[in-house]
């Protein structure tokens, strides 16, 4: 390598889960795992993504998780990773089958927005102890507009419209030579959105609604309404996300395209993305 060049490190996106409220077939509700030069972030942790995270990393190796809203199907899953951090064998004090014991459990820092514990607490002590999730992870609270450093990825968040207080959440890499990925978690439409994803090189956006709630407070965009909030903030590719597989993908897409006027992605469990 010549002497002073500095290898280009791309911030990876793979989605786990895109599914809305209810799963696809076989799918999984909001997950997405973001890495950059060993670190690995785990944005959002819905229905079905415990098991889709274990198909690309191990649980234990994930740095830390953001929460963008607590709605379940964005959070819900934090439950079985909870109890694999609790229970399972090479988390354990003491050598158990083939683990060695360790006094050094992983503990993965965890981001939710304020709220979060009472939140957790009321979920899990339906059944059992309340405080499963605080005590598996390092549990932090955080508010729209504060700031994070998880390795060389600064996180930060924003508040949208939608039914209880959530973020929008950009991720840029302060590695030389990459990129940003902005993630608009589920919303109304709403300028406060195409503000906060202003020239990003990559927006993924819920596209839930086939038209628009016909009552009542909006919460959730159409694929004509994402393309046209990624049009105006101008960004660089838009991936549609937060939508049924009972949603005909070619329509959708077409409908995003119409308002984006450029190229759109439907994002799919599996499919990586590098900026």
């Amino acid at each position: 390598m010549p002497l002073g060049f500095q290898k280009r490190v791309n911030l990876r996106i793979t989605v786990l889960g895109k599914s809305p409220s209810w799963q696809d077939a076989g799918g999984a509700c909001s997950g997405y795992l973001v890495e950059e030069d060993g670190t690995c972030l785990l944005l959002d942790c819905g229905n079905g993504v415990f098991s889709k995270l274990r198909r690309f990393r191990d649980y234990v190796a994930v740095d830390a998780v953001v929460i963008s809203h607590l709605h379940a199907d964005h959070f819900l899953d934090l439950v079985p990773y909870a109890y694999a951090l609790t229970y399972a064998p090479r988390q354990q004090p003491v050598p158990v089958d083939r683990w060695p014991g360790t006094e050094q459990p992983a503990r993965p820092r965890l981001y939710a927005p304020h709220g979060a514990t009472q939140t957790f607490r009321r979920v899990v002590g339906a059944w059992g102890n309340e405080d499963l999730i605080e005590n598996a992870f390092d549990l932090v609270e955080y508010g729209s507009g504060d700031e994070l450093q998880i390795g060389p990825l600064q996180v930060r968040f924003h508040e949208v419209p939608h039914f209880l207080p959530t973020c929008a959440i950009d991720v840029r890499s302060s590695v030389n030579g990459s990129g940003r990925f902005t993630f608009g978690a589920d919303s109304a439409p709403t300028d406060e959105l195409v503000r906060f994803a202003d020239g990003t090189d990559l927006l993924m956006i819920e596209a839930t609604l086939p038209r628009p709630e016909r009552e009542g407070v909006r919460g959730h965009l159409t694929p004509a309404e994402a393309g046209d909030h990624g049009c105006r903030a101008k960004v660089g590719r838009l991936v549609l996300t937060h939508l049924s597989d009972e949603m005909d993908e070619l329509w959708a897409r077409r409908e995003a395209e119409r308002t984006f006027k450029g190229p759109v992605s439907v994002a799919r469990e599996g499919a990586v993305y590098t900026v």
